[in-house]
């Protein structure tokens, strides 16, 4: 049997357990409440911590100053309304060149949402599909493991569009996503691809970064059909677009090459 969290029935039918007893007969049966406490629990487990070099992030601090106010603005708005925001299963994207804050704005939001009490996991695309691809060897793993993905109230995804995803690999990813697009469930994520040119890189076409032509027509590894990639690459970016609305874009120079520049040099250099 599973163990739930015995906090009180929101129902007022079962004693926190989530079963209801019937003691005329020794039998028991699912409380209502029971699939919302078994969500909980295996979201619980997905808690995350913000990795050391983003814990210092504030919307007060550098880069985001110097970041454009439009999208800075739509991310504070966000913050200050995180309960309301992952309560109503709506998340947010970033679209830019490398090094221009997409992850600084997106680990605000995962910062927030931890301070708040919130369940978060934070991967990037390539650490996402490796753990996956690890817990392939336990089926049972392997079901708890997505489970918790579509759970927890919001998933973080680094790096979306980065080439080389399997048929297999774009399955799993289409089956989290849909998950938490049907249950209202938010997620944030970043990536340098526009929307059109994501669904033809998650559906096995390669493209040339910052949006260019198409150049090659990738082979899957497992040997699926081209055309049902490239559909389920379109589903995927359409929820995102249902969960997340337009991508909110950051384009210019690379900050982390700006701030190595203007650190003071020691005497000793």
């Amino acid at each position: 049997m599973t163990q739930l969290d015995h906090q009180p029935c929101p129902l007022g039918l079962c004693d926190g357990n989530g079963f209801i007893v019937d003691e005329a007969t020794n039998t028991a049966r699912d409380c209502g409440c029971r699939a919302s406490r078994v969500a909980r629990m295996q979201s619980t487990r997905m808690k995350a911590r913000i990795p050391k070099r983003y814990r210092g992030v504030s919307l007060d601090r550098p880069p985001v100053p110097s970041l454009s106010e439009p999208v800075v603005a739509t991310v504070r708005q966000y913050v200050r309304t995180i309960s309301s925001q992952l309560e109503n299963g709506r998340g947010l994207w970033w679209v830019g060149d490398v090094g221009t804050g997409k992850t600084t704005l997106a680990m605000i939001v995962s910062k927030a949402a931890l301070e708040a009490g919130y369940s978060t996991a934070i991967y990037s695309l390539p650490r996402l599909l490796q753990v996956i691809r690890d817990e392939i060897r336990s089926e049972d793993g392997m079901v708890s493991l997505l489970d918790s993905l579509s759970t927890v109230d919001l998933l973080h995804i680094d790096d979306l569009g980065t080439p080389g995803i399997t048929g297999w690999a774009l399955e799993q990813f289409y089956s989290i996503v849909d998950a938490r697009y049907q249950a209202h469930r938010a997620i944030i994520a970043t990536t340098n691809l526009w929307p059109d040119d994501l669904a033809r890189q998650l559906g096995g076409l390669r493209v040339e970064s910052g949006g260019g032509p198409i150049v090659e027509h990738a082979e899957l590894a497992d040997g699926h059909g081209d055309r049902a990639s490239e559909q389920m690459g379109k589903q995927i970016v359409s929820r995102l677009i249902e969960i997340c609305g337009d991508p909110l874009p950051l384009f210019g120079d690379d900050k982390r090459r700006e701030f190595r520049e203007q650190e003071p040099v020691s005497a000793a250099s």
